[in-house]
């Protein structure tokens, strides 16, 4: 997604479908999920819900396409530290934190959508959830594999301990609860590859 959505005079210029997504990505992150309807999503991409609904079967599929436009973001950055630094596991790991900490001042706001749609969706079986539990599970199997080859001790154990601080640190952002968030998400990622 490209964000334009929120630029007066270019969302007629992006085609219906990236309008939608554009549209109910802002929309979805500033107001939840729950509480926007098609319509709304409609007006903001300029559109008609019946040309939603031709793109898009259910509201339900639109969230679950914008989380799987969202997960793919995150593998991307998996593959972008992965190439910055190839048989470098250990970096891949940091550069996989410094993503995060790097991404933390745009969650002070609304916070992981992730998170926020996993706390919006308590029904197991919606799409969304489905989509938000393959992503992480896939970023987990990915994050032991770069334990694994770093050498560290219990590859399944750090990769949890990582996971924890780098979850942590988004919704201690979010909350305000921590200053300085990225700051400190880095040393202590920095302190358990070094273990």
């Amino acid at each position: 997604m490209t964000s334009t959505a929120a630029r007066p005079g270019r969302v007629a210029k992006l085609p219906p479908r990236e309008r939608i997504l554009d549209a109910a990505e802002e929309l979805f992150q500033s107001e939840g999920i729950r509480r926007v309807g098609v319509q709304a999503i409609a007006e903001k991409a300029e559109t008609t819900k019946m040309a939603i609904y031709r793109h898009f079967e259910t509201k339900d599929a639109l969230v679950a396409e914008w989380l799987r436009i969202l997960a793919a973001e995150y593998q991307a950055a998996f593959d972008r530290v992965e190439a910055e630094h190839p048989g470098r596991p250990r970096e891949q790991i940091l550069g996989l934190a410094r993503f995060i900490a790097d991404g933390l001042p745009a969650l002070s706001y609304r916070g992981c959508p992730f998170i926020n749609s996993l706390a919006e969706l308590p029904d197991r079986s919606h799409p969304a959830r489905r989509v938000i539990e393959e992503h992480k599970a896939d970023q987990t199997r990915r994050l032991v594999g770069m334990c694994a080859a770093a050498g560290l001790p219990d590859p399944e154990q750090v990769a949890a301990q990582i996971t924890f601080v780098l979850e942590g640190a988004q919704v201690s952002t979010q909350n305000g609860s921590v200053d300085r968030a990225g700051e400190r998400l880095m040393r202590i990622v920095e302190a358990i590859v070094e273990q």
